[in-house]
């Protein structure tokens, strides 16, 4: 495949494509020319898809026209409403459907898990990350340790990249495991990297951190829609993600939540609590004690915000529609034709700091750039390239198979080489 820089190549590609179709179902924003941009931030805000509207307005009419009676009279009535998002998202994320739940937002369920599943003891306080984690999740572990009564500086132990590598070997993670023994509380790390934009094997880091004694927990926000994540049998105890990047549900919309079925009836684990998370036989009872739900919906706290599962929604069904197996081949195929043209560039000014292997990575390339020039970045942007820079030196950027095609691959690389 990888053979030809033609433009003709990448439009025969793009005719070939089976799930060309969906671009269609998205809002493609507009260049100053009027033409469409060439849009590769799907790993920081997905794309409106055209549907959204229609299923926002149906809430709003429900509202309008019926009321408090929407709960129960709505098209899609809105009291079981989370219910209707859980097949699809399980599906995506590789979960059973009582294992996964779409709530809150991303952080917030991260400490309602850590609230659960970090337990520290004086001895067993310690917590694992990546070193070069999203500031949200080291912020949150940070903030649990102190919580805890333990000095962060102490508490969270980073597993870095060997020097001059960008991204972190699994062999490192062990002996960071073997060296601190029983003193790991927490493994918790992000599934994809958003910096690097490597994908971690779930499954041997789970197993890694059992076999010490630790829970496990993913933050999935840069994998879920994006990977095969295969939550279940990675065993993991925990996973949370974001539905705003891959999952196209709109700026600062909800989160979902994974917890292994292994703890779905441990009414011992501590958790913080919510009515919605109460036996829904005995809900509106209003006087019972607390007696969480099976699986992740009894973490849930509030009855869910329709107005935005409406997008998440609406996202879901798109990729039920496409299927996620054939996305991610699809996924794989582009990226790996987004490098081979990025290689043919041959200059010393770039260079890919993903893994080049398709299991070690999602639809996202990092492009490291010499002496951290921003100016390349702003330059691509002029000509219409919507990607993302971050600090200190990298661009990011990402095809996403959904709505990127194999023109947008090459049309981008024939402008950052032009630029160049």
């Amino acid at each position: 495949m990888n053979k030809d820089t033609s433009l003709a190549y990448a439009l025969e590609l793009d005719q070939q494509d089976e799930l060309s179709r969906f671009r269609e179902s998205f809002h493609i924003p507009k260049h100053t020319d009027g033409t469409n941009s060439i849009y590769f931030c799907g790993n920081s805000l997905g794309l409106q898809p055209k549907a959204t509207k229609d299923q926002l307005n149906q809430e709003l009419e429900d509202w309008a026209n019926l009321g408090v009676e929407g709960h129960f009279h709505a098209k899609n009535p809105w009291m079981p409403y989370h219910e209707f998002l859980t097949k699809n998202m399980a599906t995506i994320v590789g979960a059973h459907p009582h294992e996964v739940v779409i709530m809150n937002t991303l952080t917030t369920n991260l400490h309602l898990m850590m609230v659960s599943f970090y337990r520290p003891t004086p001895k067993r306080f310690k917590i694992i990350i990546e070193a070069d984690a999203f500031p949200s999740d080291r912020y949150a572990v940070a903030s649990q340790a102190s919580f805890h009564g333990y000095d962060p500086n102490l508490a969270i132990i980073e597993w870095k990249p060997r020097k001059g590598e960008h991204t972190p070997h699994l062999e490192d993670l062990k002996d960071l495991l073997d060296t601190n023994k029983d003193e790991i509380a927490l493994v918790m790390v992000g599934a994809v990297n958003y910096y690097t934009g490597q994908f971690f094997n779930l499954k041997e880091i789970t197993q890694l951190g059992h076999q010490h004694g630790a829970l496990v927990g993913f933050d999935c926000a840069h994998g879920a829609g994006n990977v095969d994540l295969r939550l279940h049998d990675s065993g993991a105890d925990f996973a949370v993600w974001c539905t705003y990047k891959y999952l196209n549900s709109g700026p600062g919309s909800l989160g979902g939540c994974f917890v292994h079925e292994r703890h779905a009836q441990n009414n011992e684990l501590p958790r913080f609590t919510g009515w919605w998370g109460h036996n829904k036989e005995t809900r509106f009872k209003m006087r019972d004690d607390f007696e969480p739900i099976y699986g992740a919906e009894g973490w849930q706290l509030s009855n869910p915000p329709i107005l935005s599962m409406a997008a998440v929604k609406t996202s879901l069904e798109l990729f039920n529609e496409a299927g996620f197996h054939n996305l991610r081949n699809k996924s794989i195929q582009l990226t790996n034709y987004l490098e081979f043209l990025l290689t043919q560039i041959n200059s010393d000014r770039i260079s890919i700091i993903t893994p080049t292997q398709s299991n070690q990575r999602g639809c996202q390339l990092s492009l490291d750039v010499k002496n951290a020039d921003k100016s390349l970045f702003e330059s691509i942007s002029a000509r219409g390239v919507i990607a993302d820079w971050r600090e200190p030196d990298v661009i990011r950027i990402a095809p996403v198979p959904l709505y990127n095609n194999y023109e947008d691959c090459w049309k981008f690389v024939n402008i950052l080489k032009e630029e160049m």
